[in-house]
């Protein structure tokens, strides 16, 4: 019975010596499965990163839009981002507010600083 429990024992040996190379080239190669984790994980983060574009395009194309079609919509923005009035409206200015960046005015010192009162007068 020893002989064949040795017997058993060298084939095992040699089939695990055999087959443990393969399993560790299989699993660490070039082209192995960590290899495949890992670009796996990276094509998650491309169609992450993809969703996030066409999300962002979306809202860009539907910006363009809405400065295309809406006039009021191209008025707040030209007031936010410009700081532009309409005719006859009146620009008051109050203390030292260092919050607003607007630019400088003929005849004053420093940066005007202060807040817009929209619409004085309709005609």
């Amino acid at each position: 019975m020893s002989s064949q429990k040795r017997s058993f024992w060298k084939i095992l040996f040699t089939v695990l010596c055999l087959l443990l190379p393969v399993a560790a080239w299989l699993i660490f190669g070039e082209q192995g499965l960590v290899h495949l984790y890992r670009s796996e994980l990276e094509r998650q983060a491309c169609i992450d990163r993809i969703r996030k574009l066409a999300d962002e395009n979306q809202a860009l194309i539907e910006e363009i839009k809405r400065l295309r079609t809406d006039m009021k919509h191209v008025e707040s923005i030209a007031r936010r981002e410009f700081n532009l009035i309409k005719k006859n409206e009146v620009i008051y200015r109050f203390g030292n507010q260092k919050s607003y960046d607007y630019p400088l005015t003929p005849g004053s010192s420093g940066p005007v600083k202060g807040a817009v009162k929209k619409e004085s007068k309709r005609e």
